[in-house]
């Protein structure tokens, strides 16, 4: 039995995400944590809520509440979320935690103490009347280059010129409007990484496993321009973790909180710690999945993410661990995925443009959206989220192929041989031939799934779906009835038993459906069908089944027609 660590990249509190965030960490981190637990494996699965930076402040401002309250709020709700979409998490904690706030201020102690922290100061814009220094997005004016009158403090969208605060005519506080702004001189902390430099490109050769997508960004990082930089840990910021080093004051930054980067991958290490609290457990519980030295070194470690977080888990996040000298597990495999896009466009949280994931799950249960957005996973490249082709494979995939497998099979055994598993005949030749092709292909889809090869996984399954119609379609076991009722049993009796095989290697992909599947063939037995000839005959003659409800319903034209036009971007 291995031990298997999984992390997907945590979710920032201000809002609900919309499916592009969701199958670009979560939903394949949830996937595979349901295949490796299904194989046997020990698995520890966390993700928690992103909580701090300036953008949970002016999001909790906007819904006029205290930003502790709202983030309080939001967690509770992409807790539910979650769990609206089965995400199998162990646990699903909060960067806001009391084990955060003293992890993160420990690591900063510890790099620290080994030299690779260092005083900055820097010239920023003050907002008098905002009482608080303002990060580049939150200043905009008229940029010098162009004349655009919204260019932000870091770039003008317009003319895409790189822009210092200091450049704007006219700048204002996105936060107040208030034009009252002056240049002030601040102190701040810098990870220096640059010193770190040959250590992480050492570590990122030796992942030569790694997707290409992910050692092209780490490298793209590490060599283009300048290189890789040292990183800046530190905010003027009202709303998260205290500077401290270690448990000790840190003179001149008083008031200054950690940069949300610094302590949001730490979070990992601190939702293990919270799940030892959250169920009784002591340090040494979840110091076995982090620490080397106290039973880690036997674990391997996944991390998911879009392609946009990559830079932070292969450089920053490393960075933090190596140069705290001490033995916390680093990442193993880093599975990273591009963009999905929506309907001939992006995704846009800002204009409300797309499908939010508790707007999907008014529509649809979640085993609809999981199936797609797996099967379609952007893998790589960019993917395109389309009305018609979810209706497509819906209907095709789920409804036509696996539901109607269930629904012929069941309902012809209920009608002509009654409600238990059929004893008559043998298994002849076509069984023979069904059972082999079935174990090839099981071998192949744990391939797939061992590699994380999502869209290639979801194929393997769909063709396993299609062995059982295909079978059924030349068994024929509706007309065999009629001249050799022992064979029509025999073939009822490999096809009841291929739903409860079918709800076993289903369940990583929609696991409401998996648990309908097993619930009507009255068993509990969850067995990986390693032994094929065994699992197709795990359920007895003279077994109790029952005929479920429609798996999968399908979509109509109307209705797709009526989605297209609601999540055109109206989201209020």
């Amino acid at each position: 039995m291995a031990r298997i660590l999984i992390t997907s990249a945590i979710p920032y509190i201000n809002g609900i995400k919309h499916l592009g965030n969701l199958v670009g960490s979560q939903l394949p981190a949830d996937l595979f944590a349901r295949y490796m637990r299904a194989r046997g494996n020990e698995v520890m699965f966390i993700c928690a809520t992103d909580e701090h930076g300036t953008p949970a402040e002016l999001a909790a401002a906007k819904a006029g509440k205290p930003v502790a309250e709202y983030c309080a709020e939001m967690h509770e709700v992409q807790a539910d979320l979650a769990r609206g979409f089965r995400l199998s998490f162990d646990h699903f904690g909060r960067s806001s935690s009391q084990r955060n706030h003293r992890l993160t201020q420990h690591f900063a102690g510890q790099l620290a103490d080994h030299g690779l922290i260092r005083e900055v100061s820097e010239k920023m814009i003050f907002s008098i009347d905002d009482n608080r220094f303002l990060p580049d997005r939150y200043i905009e004016g008229t940029c010098p280059n162009c004349g655009y009158d919204s260019a932000r403090g870091d770039q003008c969208d317009n003319c895409t010129k790189q822009l210092d605060p200091t450049d704007l005519i006219n700048p204002h506080s996105t936060i107040s409007g208030s034009t009252n702004l002056e240049v002030r001189e601040t102190k701040h902390l810098y990870l220096m990484q640059r010193a770190l430099r040959d250590r992480l490109e050492a570590w990122i050769d030796s992942k030569a496993d790694w997707p290409v997508l992910t050692t092209s960004i780490a490298k793209k990082w590490l060599n283009d321009g300048d290189g890789l930089q040292d990183r800046g840990i530190t905010r003027d910021l009202h709303w998260g973790i205290p500077v401290m080093k270690g448990d000790q004051s840190w003179p001149g930054m008083e008031g200054k909180v950690f940069y949300v980067w610094f302590d949001a991958p730490i979070e990992y290490i601190a939702g293990t710690a919270e799940w030892a609290d959250a169920n009784g457990k002591q340090n040494a519980d979840w110091e076995r999945w982090w620490r080397t030295d106290k039973g880690a070194e036997d674990v391997t470690y996944y991390q998911f993410m879009g392609k946009d977080n990559v830079p932070f888990h292969t450089l920053s996040f490393p960075a933090t661990i190596l140069g705290s000298g001490e033995p916390w597990k680093l990442v193993d495999y880093l599975k990273s995925f591009n963009y999905l896009n929506y309907d001939g466009g992006q995704f846009s949280t800002s204009r409300g443009r797309g499908v939010f994931m508790d707007q999907a799950l008014s529509i649809l249960p979640s085993d609809y959206w999981r199936w797609w957005l797996l099967s379609h996973a952007p893998e790589s490249a960019d993917s395109e989220f389309t009305w018609e082709n979810f209706q497509a494979s819906v209907n095709k995939d789920l409804a036509d192929v696996l539901g109607n497998f269930v629904s012929r099979v069941t309902k012809f055994a209920k009608s002509k041989l009654g409600e238990a598993v059929p004893e008559g005949g043998e298994f002849g030749p076509q069984e023979t031939a069904l059972i082999a092709e079935l174990g090839a292909r099981i071998r192949d889809y744990e391939g797939y799934m061992n590699a994380i090869e999502v869209r290639k996984a979801a194929a393997e399954l769909r063709a396993i779906w299609v062995i059982g119609n295909e079978y059924l379609q030349a068994a024929a076991p509706w007309s065999a009835i009629k001249t050799d009722p022992a064979r029509a049993e025999a073939m009822i009796r490999l096809s009841l038993n291929l739903i409860r095989v079918y709800a076993i290697l289903s369940q990583p992909f929609i696991p409401d459906a998996a648990q309908a599947m097993m619930a009507a063939m009255g068993s509990d037995d969850w067995t990986w069908p390693s032994d094929v000839p065994e699992a197709i005959r795990a359920l007895p003659a003279g077994h109790a089944f029952t005929v479920p409800e429609n798996l999968f319903r399908k979509i109509t034209d109307e209705e797709r027609a009526d989605w297209q036009q609601r999540f055109a971007g109206k989201r209020e």
